[in-house]
């Protein structure tokens, strides 16, 4: 490598991103219910690009085909679950995530953007995101 492609290297980010003048980093959020298709399938869908922020949503059904993994954890900044169960769940799956999971303390009453969860997420996850 010469030095001016050295130089260039040095200069970029994590992503590969130009330090100083590039993009900004998003913010990477995870949202998890049981399923991943109501509440935080309706949580990444509202904050997916908003204010920075790059979010995915998983489920602890393990039956379940978008199952969180310890991956997926790696790769999230916060993980915003919808109860306390959820939380255990994560914490089983990597103990050393504990720090980045915060309860929402939405439960499993409503359907796939339904406006009453939509009003929730804003009133719980909105303060925390800060976007």
């Amino acid at each position: 490598m010469d030095a001016s492609a050295m130089n260039a290297s040095n200069k970029r980010g994590r992503r590969g991103q130009l330090l100083g003048g590039g993009k900004t980093p998003k913010k990477k959020i995870l949202f998890v219910c049981t399923y991943a298709k109501a509440r935080s399938a309706t949580a990444e869908e509202m904050f997916n690009g908003v204010g920075g922020i790059e979010a995915k949503s998983a489920g602890t059904a393990k039956d379940y085909p978008n199952c969180v993994t310890k991956e997926l954890m790696d790769w999230a900044e916060v993980i915003l679950v919808m109860e306390e169960i959820h939380r255990q769940y994560l914490i089983e799956v990597d103990g050393s995530s504990a720090h980045k999971i915060l309860v929402l303390d939405i439960p499993d009453l409503f359907g796939r953007n339904q406006p009453e969860l939509i009003q929730l997420l804003h009133e719980k996850a909105q303060p925390i995101l800060k976007y």
